[in-house]
């Protein structure tokens, strides 16, 4: 399985990112797609992960109503919408996938991890 995050970048406050996280190398029916990040010095932390079956979402509280997140189930790629970006949302974003279905914001129920995407929220 190999995952590839993009789309990160700098950005003022106030301002919007689309992350994409697209998936390639597995032939599972069902998995789920977590996205996680990790400032400088501080633990890595989920913000949000979908099901690729039923679609159902879970998000990290800190960001309800500022990030969405998607799936394309032809590309096999999700996305994550951000909105209204602070300053501590800056940090490198990850996505990883498990592949029992099950959406989750802990690091530890996933089995694949992309490399990282930065981003950078400063004025």
């Amino acid at each position: 399985v190999q995952l590839v995050e993009s789309g990160g970048g700098s950005v003022q406050p106030g301002g919007s990112l689309r992350l994409s996280c697209a998936a390639s190398g597995f032939t599972l029916d069902s998995y789920a797609i977590g996205w996680f990040r990790q400032a400088p010095g501080q633990e890595r932390e989920g913000i949000s992960s979908i099901s690729s079956s039923d679609g159902s979402t879970y998000y990290r509280d800190s960001v309800k109503g500022r990030f969405a997140i998607s799936i394309d189930n032809a590309k096999n790629t999700v996305y994550l919408q951000m909105n209204s970006l602070k300053p501590e949302d800056t940090a490198v974003y990850y996505c990883a996938m498990n592949s029992w279905g099950t959406p989750s914001l802990s690091q530890y129920a996933y089995d694949y991890w992309g490399g990282g995407t930065q981003v950078t929220v400063s004025s």
